[in-house]
């Protein structure tokens, strides 16, 4: 079975969560008899059969952006041809300009769409774009949720209920090989321990600025590995309240972020706004069997964390109880211990990407044969 991934970004011009999900079924859906490729728009210009993993991506030249959605004039080819020789076109919203793709080439193949996220930012664009956007999410086959939570706090899914499946983000378990003595060595006499760990992208959603308040007056360790707009605004603020335990580490190689997450005391995730749709960072914390903090915002994150069973949540963009959250994991490592164990059980249970890509493939099959 042939599917087409269509979406904004891809591998190697862009590295997210949703850019990861395509990539993790991709390279595993071999397993499932699934064979995929990926379109996405690119400002480094078209590229056909570019291969990354075991399968072959394709990029359309991106010609301008416009209220963060990326605008293309070959992808209108590009996609018609893709298309013809997939047995399924699988979708990833939001990105509006996807829609008009759909409806100006009038797709006819079993379609799935994953619905990672509302659209939260774009308020006044978002009225605009709604009579497209149900036209579009009513016309396709099946559309997936990413978790139940999300399926039960979102407008948009809840009128759309009755053809929405619910599969949830999964990675790989990296935790089941250890990371090189040498680089935990380097780490460990780099940052004090113990210590918290965020790992993303600097994005306004994400609430490091509400970590950043939590830490006046306590000052714990905690370690920041992302970039994004927002980290001279956050070192700024890092220094006008004083902050000396707080390391801003850049981007790092995969094999550095899997020592930290082996080295720290819990991964702190304080997202505030409902742009986080599930967090995936979490999943990783979990998989490497660590306590977990994140904000209560309807979304996968809560899905991900229960609190007072595999971490602590706590309301969102309230820095006190961020701050007591952390606390009490700092000066309790039994109950930090006994939260992360029950934080790896739930991610072999629910997170695993075999999970997924099976999930997936019953769904294609399923879509095939109707």
């Amino acid at each position: 079975m042939k599917v087409l991934h269509f979406f904004k970004t891809y591998y190697p011009d862009s590295y997210g969560g949703i850019e990861n999900l395509i990539f993790q079924l991709a390279s595993n859906g071999d397993k499932q008899g699934i064979q995929s490729e990926v379109l996405s728009l690119s400002s480094n210009g078209g590229a056909r059969n570019e291969r990354i993993d075991n399968h072959l991506a394709h990029r359309s030249k991106l010609d301008f952006y416009l209220a963060s959605t990326g605008f293309s004039y070959s992808v209108f080819n590009d996609f018609r041809e893709l298309a013809d020789n997939a047995d399924i076109i699988h979708y990833h919203f939001p990105w509006p300009f996807m829609d008009v793709v759909h409806f100006f080439n009038r797709i006819k193949k079993p379609t799935v769409v994953t619905y990672h996220s509302d659209i939260v930012k774009q308020k006044y664009l978002y009225y605009l774009y709604k009579p497209l956007m149900y036209l579009f999410l009513k016309s396709v086959d099946r559309v997936v949720a990413t978790s139940s939570n999300y399926l039960k706090t979102s407008c948009v899914l809840k009128n759309i209920k009755k053809k929405v499946d619910v599969i949830p983000l999964g990675i790989n378990d990296h935790a089941s090989a250890p990371a090189p003595p040498l680089l935990k060595l380097k780490w460990q006499q780099t940052i004090p321990s113990p210590f918290f760990l965020f790992i993303g992208s600097f994005r306004y959603y994400k609430g490091l600025h509400i970590l950043l308040e939590s830490m006046k007056g306590v000052d714990l360790p905690v370690v920041l590995v992302g970039i994004g707009k927002l980290e001279k605004e956050l070192k700024r603020q890092a220094h006008r309240l004083d902050l000396r335990n707080i390391y801003f580490l850049g981007a790092l190689s995969d094999e550095d972020k899997c020592a930290l997450l082996e080295l720290c005391l819990g991964v702190v995730f304080p997202s505030h706004l409902r742009s986080e749709a599930f967090g995936i960072t979490l999943v990783e914390g979990a998989m490497y069997g660590k306590p977990l903090i994140s904000s209560e915002i309807g979304t996968g994150t809560t899905y991900i964390n229960i609190d007072n069973e595999t971490g602590l949540v706590v309301p969102p963009s309230n820095s006190t109880a961020l701050k007591a959250a952390m606390l009490t994991l700092w000066n309790n490592p039994q109950l930090a211990t006994h939260l992360g164990t029950n934080a790896r059980a739930r991610y072999e249970q629910f997170f695993t990407v075999d999970k997924m890509v099976r999930g997936y493939a019953e769904l294609y099959k399923s879509v095939l044969a109707r």
